[in-house]
């Protein structure tokens, strides 16, 4: 049976969501031989299966909702194997929910809602307005009602759990299927009246129910070997030393006068390979590892996640020695706003951590967002991070992942490495896997350098969205014209750290941490960002100030410590602060509540934090420098100061041409000319006039084939010069000044 391993992404179709649909590419769908709306079985940490329909998304990406996420034990940028699946329909389905679900509830109504799903034991699934479609002798405006009345309007919300089936497996729920609640009313019998209504007609509760559900137990054979985890010696070789002592010499610790009792909190950016690490240095160490995803336990009804935890731990203790994995426990246990089922999570764990040759391994890529409590000496009291691969790990990573892989003798790993910036362990697995995708469309035997590079496209790093992601668009900074003084300064700052670190070490110099570039709008400020970080192959996450800015007391800050927390995941990157003046206005003067002071605090702690950041530098841009906090630029933080001037002639000859290098000129269009009677504009109204010239050309002739001058001077009565002359004389006298 074929299968195929991809990444794992949130669908943004609202049609789709918490619908069990899953979206493939078009040529996923023909590989795996499978028809639009066909079953599949998507293996995460877990087993699960879902409807497949074509998407729009890259052929190594599939789409699915947040549930189907928490039924397979994944977050986004996981990896998932899709299968085709083995569908019964389905003679009868046991579900459990909250104790309201079941009391008020009908099961011709959820079976009216399920109908058409495919589901496997353990599944969460949910209940929608739109799966509620009219069936024969159903009164759904009635049912939807009554739903209202007894849940009230969030009734969409509640998560019901799959607790058996008859088959077992994958199967299909149908009209004629018999569908129940456990240990109630099934389809074709009669509620218990009693159980249900109350003095008055209110609902009273029947007692809850306990939901079996089988924990997952990872195969300890499936890890990679401990040597190849590359990046993460460190980490393994303390757990190696740790489950060492408690799993195979607890007596040297009694002897010593404590116990070997082992809980680890195990972190790292996103797709660095936490939870591997841990499968494989537990098969090292011939321990069992039973794997539990937080954010299902999150998605499910309390009694039903709390038995699934109990359930896992039962488990792991009946076969030590043993390790319960438990990924991304922020998602279960935060520090803001815990769940109620929090304080049962940690007692449970308490108490399962005492027992000999068993351990709990937590992972998180959010540290400062788990529960205080976690952290506690009676529970995960040890912890170690799983650093971001730097250039020349991500070379060792490349030679491991591509060993097994037909690749041609053109690949260059060290230039693939520069390439990388800020990827993990999980991205280049995402860009092997695209390569190959586009080898195999090409119907080649092996993979080529321009494969992968080709991927780089569509694959970026885990640590970055796409929204706030400047792209460089092999921008460099040689294709900058004129400026050498600023692109000067701006080497010495940005590129010269991660060049010459030897350098800077060896003479005692400490890097700057910022720039400032300031100068009149339209001059090129994010242009040259652009091209410094084509140059130096950098990640650069972009805001504008004023993105930053929220009206919650306590949000703003929370942004920028996100903002940087992101790019150290990301490194080598640049924080790219656009506009910095809204974000950090001179303290004292705002009228906003204090957000604005708050958020120049923030962002200075962030800039002098205890650690200094590696690899990351911050780049603010303004037109009115005069406007920011001057403690912002002072020596550690925005040290440098780039004044970034208006073009002068030979700089606007060099931007016309470069504008103007896809339109075809005529021979009496003079650019040298044009630019020395352009005093005045800036670098894009340079361009808006090239472009405006085009247009003109057009309107006068869709056949045109040429930009005449007469074109050109029709352009400049609509493109004026935009730099304002008293605004331009006062950035120059405070560049003069510092």
């Amino acid at each position: 049976m074929p299968e195929i391993t991809l990444t794992v992404r949130l669908s943004p179709s609202a049609l789709d969501s918490r619908r069990g649909v899953v979206r493939l590419h078009p040529e996923v769908l023909d590989a795996l031989g499978l028809e639009p709306w066909a079953g599949v079985r998507l293996t995460g940490a877990r087993v699960s299966a879902a409807l497949a329909a074509e998407g729009d998304g890259p052929p190594g990406v599939v789409l699915l909702d947040d549930i189907t996420m928490s039924n397979i034990g994944v977050t986004e940028g996981g990896e998932v194997v899709v299968a085709p699946a083995e569908v019964a329909p389905a003679r009868t389905l046991t579900l459990s929910g909250s104790r309201l679900a079941a009391a008020s509830l009908s099961p011709e109504t959820v079976r009216l809602a399920l109908t058409g799903k495919i589901l496997t034991v353990g599944d969460a699934v949910s209940l929608l307005p739109q799966d509620l479609a009219p069936a024969p002798g159903s009164d759904v405006t009635a049912v939807r009602g009554t739903l209202s009345r007894a849940i009230g309007m969030t009734w969409t919300n509640e998560l019901l759990t799959v607790t058996a089936s008859e088959p077992s497996g994958a199967v299909a729920v149908h009209p004629s299927t018999v569908v129940g609640w456990r240990d109630g009313a099934r389809t074709g019998e009669p509620a218990a009246a009693a159980a249900l209504a109350g003095p008055g007609g209110s609902v009273v509760l029947p007692e809850p129910q306990q939901v079996d559900v089988d924990p997952v137990v990872v195969p300890s054979a499936a890890p990679p070997p401990v040597c190849d985890l590359i990046g993460a010696k460190d980490a393994t070789d303390r757990l190696t030393e740790w489950f060492d002592l408690a799993f195979k010499r607890p007596e040297l610790l009694t002897a010593l006068g404590t116990t070997a009792q082992l809980g680890v909190l195990l972190t790292g950016p996103e797709g660095v390979g936490k939870a591997t690490v841990v499968r494989s240095v537990a098969h090292a160490a011939e321990a069992e590892v039973v794997e539990l995803a937080a954010p299902t336990l999150a998605a499910l009804e309390p009694n039903a996640g709390a038995a699934r935890l109990s359930a896992a731990i039962e488990s792991a203790t009946s076969r030590t020695p043993a390790v319960l994995l438990l990924t991304d426990i922020d998602a279960l246990l935060p520090a803001t706003s815990p769940p109620p089922i929090a304080t049962v999570v940690i007692e449970t764990l308490r108490a399962a951590v005492r027992n000999p040759g068993f351990a709990v391994v937590a992972t998180s890529a959010h540290p400062e967002a788990v529960d205080p409590r976690v952290r506690g000496v009676d529970l995960l009291d040890r912890s170690v991070s799983v650093p971001l691969p730097d250039a020349r790990t991500r070379v060792d990573l490349l030679r491991v992942l591509l060993r097994d892989v037909p690749v041609e003798s053109d690949v260059d790993f060290g230039v693939l490495s520069e390439r990388t910036p800020g990827f993990v362990a999980a991205d280049l697995i995402a860009l092997r896997r695209e390569a190959a995708v586009r080898a195999a469309v090409r119907a080649a035997a092996a993979i080529t350098f321009a494969d992968l590079t080709d991927a780089l496209s569509t694959v970026r790093p885990t640590s970055l969205s796409t929204s706030d992601n400047l792209q460089t668009g092999g921008l460099t900074l040689d294709q900058v014209g004129d400026m050498k003084e600023v692109k000067q300064s701006l080497e010495e700052t940005v590129l010269w750290p991660l060049r010459y670190p030897d350098s800077f070490a060896r003479l005692g110099v400490e890097p700057p941490r910022g720039v400032l570039l300031y100068g009149p709008p339209g001059c090129g400020k994010t242009f040259l960002v652009r091209a410094l970080a084509g140059t130096g192959q950098l990640n650069v996450i972009a805001v504008k100030g004023a993105e930053l800015m929220d009206k919650w007391v306590g949000e703003s800050e929370r942004a920028v410590r996100e903002l940087f927390r992101r790019a150290a995941e990301a490194a080598p990157a640049m924080v790219f602060l656009d506009e910095v003046d809204a974000l950090a206005p001179r303290r004292g003067q705002s009228s906003d509540s204090g957000v604005a002071d708050r958020v120049v605090a923030a962002l200075l702690t962030e800039l002098d934090g205890v650690e200094p950041m590696r690899d990351v530098v911050v780049l603010g841009a303004t037109n009115r420098p005069e406007l920011i906090d001057p403690a912002l630029l002072r020596p550690g933080r925005l040290e440098r100061l780039v004044y970034v001037p208006p073009p002068d002639a030979d700089a606007r000859t060099d931007i016309l041409k470069a504008a103007a290098r896809n339109t075809p000129l005529a021979p009496d269009v003079n650019l040298a000319e044009l630019a020395a009677s352009l005093d005045g504009y800036s670098a894009a109204d340079c361009a808006a006039l090239v472009r405006e010239a085009a247009l003109t050309a057009m309107r006068e002739s869709l056949e045109a084939a040429e930009v005449t001058a007469a074109h050109v001077a029709r352009a400049r009565d609509s493109v004026r010069a935009s730099l304002d002359p008293a605004q331009l004389a006062s950035l120059e006298a405070y560049a003069k000044s510092r």
